[in-house]
């Protein structure tokens, strides 16, 4: 037998498996995911949950698929959290002064509360990158913000109204396009895909049977880590 324990799903409580994820949990109690599920394995951050201990007043974040249940947790998905998005022409726009002013003025409405950096299940620095952002320093803000998975937990906490992962995509955006040195073989790889060079091995492994498919993915070759 499976030690239990309870947990409580939109205030309905439930007894599950302890060794269950915060997801598995919710499917082992009836929950079919429709949204709020994605690639299960933590970076696409489609999962952001919030969470509270009984008898504790910290308020917790998190991905559902990468985190345990523990007895007496009190849960609430929070699938989709409703951002501004700036719209642009990456083409069109550069890497100036001015452009986070152009899109993104709330930034600067920053009262340095923290509560964003506090929320990220990912334990980035985010307000750290919305400071990097706000002096037009794209480079450190893609760098502090590589790994967000862009699950809005930091724009649910936030009091000025940031759309911080949005911000942080756009100085990525401009630090991979304007910034960082060209990567030759990768433009030429790209190249290549648009001249159509690789349509025909597509199609012939596209017409394999599925189980050689499977065995030619099984047997890649890997990069080396």
């Amino acid at each position: 037998m499976n030690e239990m324990v309870n947990i409580y799903i939109m205030g309905k409580l439930y007894s599950v498996p302890a060794e269950l994820t915060i997801m598995n949990a919710m499917e082992y109690a009836g929950y079919k995911h429709i949204r709020g599920c994605g690639c299960r394995a933590g970076f696409c951050g489609a999962c952001a949950t919030i969470y509270r201990i009984a008898g504790e007043s910290e308020l917790k974040f998190a991905l559902a698929c990468q985190t345990k249940v523990e007895n007496n947790m009190y849960i609430a998905n929070i699938p989709y959290f409703p951002t501004q998005k700036a719209q642009y022409d990456i083409n069109e726009i550069k890497p100036t002064e001015q452009i986070m002013m152009q899109l993104y003025p709330e930034i600067y409405s920053c009262i340095g509360c923290n509560a964003c950096t506090k929320a990220c299940p990912q334990n980035l620095k985010v307000m750290q990158y919305i400071a990097y952002a706000q002096r037009a320093e794209f480079a450190k803000c893609a760098e502090e913000s590589f790994d967000c998975v862009s699950c809005g937990m930091c724009s649910n906490r936030c009091p000025a109204g940031i759309s911080h992962r949005l911000v942080s995509l756009l100085a990525r955006r401009l630090n991979g396009k304007y910034i960082m040195p060209k990567s030759e073989h990768l433009e030429k790889r790209v190249n290549d895909i648009l001249n159509g060079e690789y349509l025909d091995m597509l199609e012939k492994i596209a017409n394999k049977p599925l189980a050689e498919i499977e065995e030619l993915y099984n047997n890649r070759d890997m990069e080396q880590k």
